[in-house]
């Protein structure tokens, strides 16, 4: 295989479409798909029921740079009691993606959007997604809203959640916004074309730190590892770029995941089964005690998510540089998360790593299955109607979304070790400083520090252990099976 043509792009399309198939997702829509979204041409700003009209608010999207598909709002409010007002809005998928459709079949069997390095899958068709159920600039939408009150200390106060149409007044990416509440960079212009959207930014970044500060009180971790994209020049890869959280990304997920929680006590009050995202106590934790000891750190022998956080905020200050790799370590202790259905009133065991007992997926309805169910459940709720699925079908759902969730994380990583591959094959027996990243039977690995790459040591590795500097030559490399072998040679 020549790669060397400027092929890369389409090498990884093909690598990207085989491995879905191989992993049970399906890369491309039917033709019933098609022509039932062929039938769909206007979005819903209606439907029955009270809705409020929340169109004048500033609302603002805030994502990635290239993100078409909006999934949600936000909007502060100041309170004279010193608590702020937070309105999260969830674009409402369901009204245009129906049960028992063909477009909600192809969904119920990918259950999210896979987002390769060469091409995405999304779980909804574009025109819905990107158009139609997206929360686009300058559009009336439906959505769910989800109104919560944030106190001072960051607990929520009090909260809502309810129908209604909103319309965005500004287009927003993380990176710029990022810089200007850090005082990096200037005012992003679409900021300072909306009156009184700075000051209600400013406002949205307050109460999100504070609901960050309140969770890492409870024992929140403090988590942080390398995910690196490929750039492409034309078609060929040129570098890795490495991402990494920003005061414009926490500001997001702080407010989703109270919005997550808020959304699972909604339901609870009514009576409502959920499908909650769970991630259990670790059942490896005298692993992580060995790990923080490594660290000169002792942890309780019973798992506590405080004392790992104290621990995770204490190694990130001594060694940032090295941070990524125990985080990333920690996070294979944990275990993956899951979906589990949940009778309202049962005792839930919740995300360990969060630190929240109550916590679903609610936000992100045009790119994941369970949070399309969940709005299904919800606006049955909030318009007095009989629950939409039995316990047997959300028990089912929860166990097929981890599932799938798990085999689209494969296909992603899958590609994003064949675009390494790539990256790496013209320089075949280079020496690189590496940190030791993994040290099992199955196998030791290590990430090289000059290019976010991980690769498998093959020779030399006896000895090696997680977090451990060394240094190793590439030996080879096999895109089709995203293979980076590596030879430890010594200084």
């Amino acid at each position: 295989m020549d790669t060397n043509e400027g092929r890369h792009r389409q090498i990884l399309q093909d690598i990207a479409h085989r491995v879905m198939l191989e992993k049970g997702l399906l890369p491309d829509f039917s033709p019933e798909v098609l022509a039932e979204l062929d039938k769909i041409q206007t979005p819903v700003v209606t439907e029955g029921g009270v809705i409020r009209d929340l169109r004048n608010l500033p609302w603002c999207s805030i994502d990635n740079d290239d993100s078409l598909d909006l999934d949600q709002l936000t909007v502060a409010e100041a309170l004279r009691d010193g608590t702020t007002r937070i309105l999260v809005a969830v674009a409402d998928v369901d009204a245009l993606v129906r049960v028992t459709s063909a477009i909600d079949d192809h969904a119920r069997t990918n259950t999210t959007s896979v987002y390769t390095a060469a091409e995405k899958f999304p779980m909804l068709p574009d025109k819905l997604s990107t158009d139609l159920t997206s929360l686009n600039h300058d559009q009336d939408r439906l959505a769910i809203v989800v109104d919560m009150i944030v106190a001072i200390d960051g607990t929520v106060q009090g909260s809502d959640v309810y129908e209604a149409v909103v319309r965005s007044h500004a287009k927003l990416a993380y990176g710029s916004v990022a810089a200007w509440l850090e005082g990096t960079g200037p005012m992003p212009q679409p900021v300072a074309a909306v009156p009184g959207l700075a000051e209600n930014l400013s406002l949205q970044d307050t109460a999100a730190q504070r609901l960050k500060s309140h969770r890492h009180v409870l024992g929140a971790l403090s988590l942080q590892t390398i995910e690196a994209r490929p750039l492409f020049e034309d078609d060929t890869i040129s570098s890795l770029e490495v991402q990494g959280k920003n005061r414009a990304t926490e500001l997001i997920e702080d407010f989703m995941i109270a919005a997550n929680g808020v959304t699972v006590r909604f339901l609870t009050a009514h009576g409502f089964p959920s499908i909650r995202r769970v991630v259990h106590t670790p059942k490896r934790w005298d692993r992580i005690v060995e790990v923080a000891a490594e660290h000169r750190f002792e942890l309780p022998r019973t798992p506590s998510s405080k004392a790992l956080e104290d621990f995770l905020t204490s190694a990130k200050a001594a060694d940032p540089v090295t941070f990524p790799d125990l985080s990333l370590t920690i996070i294979k202790l944990l275990g993956p998360g899951e979906y589990a259905a949940e009778l309202p009133g049962a005792n839930a065991e919740g995300h360990f790593g969060l630190a929240v007992r109550d916590y679903t997926h609610s936000t992100a309805p045009n790119r994941r299955y369970p949070d399309l169910i969940t709005q299904r459940l919800a606006k049955a709720a909030i318009a007095d109607k009989p629950v939409p699925y039995s316990m047997d079908d959300l028990t089912a759902l929860a166990k097929h979304c981890t599932d799938q969730e798990d085999a689209a994380n494969k296909v992603e990583r899958q590609v994003e070790k064949s675009a390494a591959a790539l990256l790496l094959g013209s320089r075949i027996g280079e020496q690189f400083d590496a940190i030791v990243t993994g040290a099992a039977d199955k196998g030791t690995w290590a990430r090289l520090l000059t290019v976010p790459v991980e690769g498998r040591v093959v020779q030399g590795f006896q000895g090696l252990d997680v977090g451990q500097r060394t240094r190793v030559q590439l030996l080879s490399v096999d895109v089709e099976k995203g293979f980076i072998d590596l030879k430890r040679v010594h200084h």
